[in-house]
């Protein structure tokens, strides 16, 4: 089992995000997302939900207008919309997608994001599980 202790930032941070099973609370956690002080302070606040030798999960809220350029991931990225819209381009394409839609992306493709409006993203990368 894999802990998360409360942090100065986080105070309400404690959590497990690696035991034989994880149960989260996905809006309450986008609530504490958008309560702490660092989603007033910056354009973006992130929590990792689950992480584990190859699996990772995080829920992220943007600030409309949040520009997060050239993200290179070493494993296929599952991108799902929970709440808002955003644009994501990538070299020589570029797409829209809004509230429960996703995009799954194969590894280190480069690929930039822009918030068309406020936007909670989950956010699943797989790099193969290691024993």
């Amino acid at each position: 089992m894999k802990n998360i202790e409360a942090t100065y930032n986080r105070p309400d941070g404690e959590r497990v995000i690696d035991a034989s099973y994880v149960i989260t609370d996905i809006k309450e956690r986008i609530e504490q997302l958008k309560d702490e002080k660092a989603w007033g302070k910056n354009d973006r606040n992130g929590i990792t939900l689950f992480k584990t030798p190859g699996l990772a999960i995080v829920l992220t809220c943007l600030h409309d207008e949040t520009v997060v350029n050239d993200i290179s991931i070493d494993g296929i990225a599952v991108l799902q919309v929970m709440e808002g819209k955003i644009n994501i381009t990538t070299e020589g394409d570029a797409f829209e997608l809004c509230e429960k839609k996703m995009v799954v992306l194969h590894s280190n493709i480069v690929h930039s994001i822009y918030a068309l409006k406020k936007s909670v993203l989950l956010l699943t990368t797989y790099s193969g599980i290691h024993q």
